[in-house]
């Protein structure tokens, strides 16, 4: 997966122009090379970045003859229209293991959901560490076998590569199924007696006239 790049030398407020233009500005930083000031086109980048996400290696183009093996290590959205407003890219050594959060997927379908219970999802990422290369992209954990309240999965419940450890615990909780707690109805407040003396104050008059 390639993704274009262009030099950038507008800085601070003035990336508001590359933005109308259509790119994002961002920063390439990693071992061994200097920190660059890079753009990339938006749509380019929205179609990378909805495939590989924030786990999977790409191959940024600086020019012609330079591509760097690059993930990316963090992305700005507005608020607002949830566009990009600037993205990290982190140049990696593919022969080198690194850490990332890989995210959960439910699939399937469980029955203790027709059963009127809820299954919660606990865990929406995964620590571990790998080569890039060997990294997953997603874990994809399979609810249809849990029926009854109580039944769960666990990460020590996933199959995963050799190459690929885990680094959260092994009993922590994926997905859970639980009865769905019925809302408590509050007592309704108290009404409270006034004291008639302290509403009843004489009227205060000015140099006994009224």
């Amino acid at each position: 997966m390639e993704l274009k790049t262009q030099a950038r030398s507008v800085t601070g407020k003035k990336v508001k122009t590359l933005r109308k233009e259509g790119f994002i500005p961002a920063e390439l930083y990693g071992k061994g090379i200097e920190n660059k000031h890079i753009s990339v086109s938006e749509k380019d980048f929205a179609k990378v970045f909805k495939e590989a996400g924030e786990n999977t290696v790409i191959n940024l183009a600086l020019d012609e003859k330079e591509n760097l093996p690059v993930m990316i290590a963090d992305v700005h959205f507005d608020n607002l229209t949830n566009k990009f407003l600037s993205v990290d890219f982190h140049k990696i050594r593919m022969d080198e293991k690194i850490e990332a959060e890989i995210p959960v997927e439910l699939v399937g379908d469980a029955p203790a959901a027709k059963r009127g219970l809820v299954v919660v999802k606990v865990m929406n990422e995964i620590s571990v560490s790998a080569i890039p290369a060997k990294l997953p992209h997603k874990f994809e954990v399979d609810i249809s076998k849990i029926t009854e309240e109580g039944d769960s999965i666990h990460i020590k419940d996933l199959k995963v590569e050799k190459d690929v450890k885990i680094l959260s615990p092994e009993d922590s909780v994926i997905v859970i199924a639980n009865k769905i707690e019925e809302e408590k109805e509050e007592p309704a407040p108290q009404a409270v007696e006034e004291n008639p003396q302290a509403a009843e104050t004489p009227a205060e008059t000015e140099g006994g006239k009224e």
